[in-house]
Order: C-alpha cells, then sequence, then structure tokens
C-alpha cells in the first residue's frame, strides 16, 4: 500500500497538526508501509530527510504541482489531507477526484463551533464554493473524538467517519519523578498562545484564589503566538500585580519541552475549544495531573482520576484549582500515573498508525469494516 499524506507544514513551530502527521506517517512506514508527505519547506521539520518517510517540500501546494508530484512517484494506493479551508487539501481532492483517487479528510478541529465563528463569512463562502464538495466527496472523514465526530454530523455530512485519536510516542515522554522538595510548585500551560486557549480565564481564576493557598505556587505559560496578544498576556499580568506569579516563557521544543514538563505539578488548559488537545495526552504521558475543559474530549480525566474535565469558564477553574492546590504532593503523584496509564492504554502512536492502517485497508475494500467508523 502506498500512502499520501497532504499537509501544510510539519515545522515545529506550526502547531499540534505538525507534530500527529509526522508521527503518524513515521510509524506507518514502520509497519512496512511506503509512506510519503508532501508539504511545504520547513526551517525546522519534524521528520528529517533521512528518514523512511519520504518527504516532498514543494514551495507551492498548487494542483498542477500536487499533480506532478504524484505522478513522478507513481500511483498512490490512498490519499490523506490534513486541515482544511487552505489550498494544500483541496487541491489534493481535485487531484484524487480526477484520477479516480479514494481519499480521507481529516480536519483537525477547523470544523468545530469555536473555528468555524472566527473568520465566519469566509467560512460560509468556502464551504459553498469548495469546502463542502471537498469532504462530501471524501471516502471518509476522519475525527480525532467522538465530540468532533458530532460536529461534523450537525453540518450536513453523510459521508463515514472514522474517529481514531491523535497518537502519543510513549518513548519520547518519560514519566516525570516526584519532587516534594521545591522551592515553588508549577502549574503549567503549554500550548499555542491563542485567545481561544483562554488563558485570560486562567489569569482571572488565579487573581481570585485565596493568597494563602496560592503561596509557594508559580504558573508559567509557555507557547508561541501573535506578539501583539502576547504583549496584552503580560500587560493583563503587571495589570494584575501577578509578575511574581505568573510567566509567560516563550515556547519550548525537544530537551526543554520535556524539562518544562518535568517540573509542573499540575498542567492547565482552559481551552474554550480543541478536537483533541495533544498537549493534554503529552502532560498526562509525563505523569502531570491536568485540569481541562469541556471544550476538549478529555472526559477520560474523570474516569481515570488523572485529573479533572470542567465547564468552562472562570467560577470553574476556580474551584477546581482550590481542590488540587489543597492535595498533597502524593495525590497529585497518583492522580500523574493513572494519566500515564490512560495514555499507555488509549493513546500509543503505535495502536493509532495500526488503527488508520485498518481504515485504509476497508476504503480500499481489502478488510471488513473496523468498529471505529460511523
Amino acid at each position: 500500500m502506498k500512502i499520501l499524506h497532504i499537509v501544510a507544514s510539519i515545522d515545529i513551530n506550526k502547531g499540534g497538526p505538525s507534530k500527529s502527521v509526522s508521527d503518524l506517517s513515521l510509524n506507518q512506514s514502520k509497519l512496512n508501509y511506503d509512506t510519503s508527505i508532501i508539504t511545504t519547506p520547513s526551517p525546522n521539520p519534524y521528520i528529517s530527510i533521512s528518514s523512511d518517510v519520504h518527504l516532498n517540500f514543494i514551495e507551492k501546494l498548487s494542483y498542477k504541482k500536487i499533480l506532478n508530484e504524484i505522478a513522478n512517484h507513481g500511483k498512490y494506493d490512498i490519499l490523506h489531507g490534513h486541515g482544511i479551508w487552505l489550498p494544500p487539501v483541496h487541491n489534493m481532492a481535485k487531484v484524487a477526484r480526477k484520477n479516480n483517487l479514494p481519499y480521507i479528510i481529516t480536519p483537525r478541529g477547523m470544523l468545530e463551533p469555536w473555528a468555524l465563528n472566527a473568520g465566519k463569512w469566509k467560512k460560509k463562502l468556502a464551504l459553498m464554493i469548495y469546502q463542502r464538495k471537498d469532504l462530501a466527496n471524501a471516502a471518509c472523514i476522519h475525527a480525532t473524538a467522538k465530540m468532533e465526530a458530532e460536529n461534523i454530523r450537525k453540518l450536513g455530512f453523510r459521508n463515514p467517519i472514522a474517529i481514531i485519536p491523535n497518537g502519543i510516542d510513549l518513548s519520547e515522554f518519560p514519566l516525570k519523578k516526584l519532587q516534594s522538595k521545591k522551592e515553588k510548585k508549577t502549574i503549567l500551560f503549554l500550548s499555542r498562545i491563542h485567545p481561544k486557549k483562554g488563558i485570560e480565564i486562567l489569569i482571572e481564576a488565579w487573581q481570585q484564589l485565596n493568597e494563602t493557598l496560592k503561596q509557594g505556587w508559580l504558573i508559567e505559560i509557555a507557547g508561541n503566538g501573535d506578539y501583539k496578544y502576547i504583549s496584552s498576556l503580560n500587560h493583563l499580568i503587571q495589570e494584575r500585580g501577578l509578575h511574581k506569579e505568573i510567566k509567560i516563557i516563550g515556547p519550548q521544543f525537544g530537551t526543554a519541552k520535556l524539562e518544562t514538563y518535568s517540573r509542573a505539578d499540575l498542567f492547565v488548559l482552559p481551552t474554550y475549544s480543541e478536537n483533541f488537545g495533544i498537549v493534554v495526552a503529552e502532560a498526562l504521558a509525563c505523569g502531570v495531573p491536568v485540569i481541562t475543559t469541556k471544550g476538549t474530549p478529555w472526559e477520560e480525566l474523570n474516569n481515570y482520576n488523572a485529573g479533572k474535565w470542567i465547564d468552562i469558564g472562570v467560577e470553574p477553574l476556580k474551584e477546581t484549582l482550590n481542590k488540587f492546590l489543597a492535595l498533597s504532593d502524593e495525590d497529585r503523584s497518583i492522580m500523574g500515573k493513572n494519566g500515564r496509564k490512560l495514555i499507555e492504554q488509549n493513546y500509543s502512536i503505535e495502536q493509532v498508525a495500526s488503527k488508520m492502517i485498518d481504515l485504509y485497508k476497508w476504503i480500499l475494500g481489502q478488510s471488513q469494516k473496523p468498529d471505529f467508523i460511523y
């Protein structure tokens, strides 16, 4: 089977899809499938040229260039596009239909209500002109969680939907060790710094907590984003007199990222909307208990006692922080170990890559319908 992934970027600075598509492709190649990626050039790609994945860097992912790339490398059995709205996946869909090739689209959260409301009229127009057609003609739409699949169905799409989560390479995320004697305990936010992530909710909730409870704690906000927005957050932190308690530490990659997870005692993602939330899975893999919102699909936090899945807003976060800061180090460590177990059982990249291969085989008529397709 020859598999081709199309994604706008695999650069480490470009957020979750760059990492998840790279990991998926690498692990499909480890299963001895011929796997390629077409993407734009990246100064810091997740995958090196020396890997077993065939990398095809194209300056502009136009219809003709994608068509030529496919023609030059022989016929692929299946095309898998990641993300919508921008030209790469739209051009892939056009190439696939013209050449009678089956294709899959993974919206990567771009059909979630919050995402659709950002630039609402442009997206309505895009749906009308090309995006609805591209999605409706896909052999399957891939969602990373049940909540995302339900939102896709509400938009009227009737083709099969596969629910397969993003995967985590557990070898990259060692379980943190319990450090009971620390000068400061740390609450970590690590993600793209963007208004939808709810950082202002965290700042507001923190300000309202009892000063005695907050003693000995520090919040680290890690990530990259728009300079003006980051400046506005720094101004808000200064204005509220929280500059000694909340630090924006910038993006963290590689070893620095692992060290950031390792020193965290609690991970908080107070987001308005995530189709998956790969940083939640990474934090759990490192043994850090997580508080996140019902804007994410992480209800399992409650089921596994690995953190808390809460309503969106200042008050729910404040109440939960009150409880979690009062826990003992040992109690938080137990939660962290439960989180690691959750990832091992349900989200390993090997399981995810294997499920995706099963999906491709079903589309190609080579196997029975898997139970994760609806």
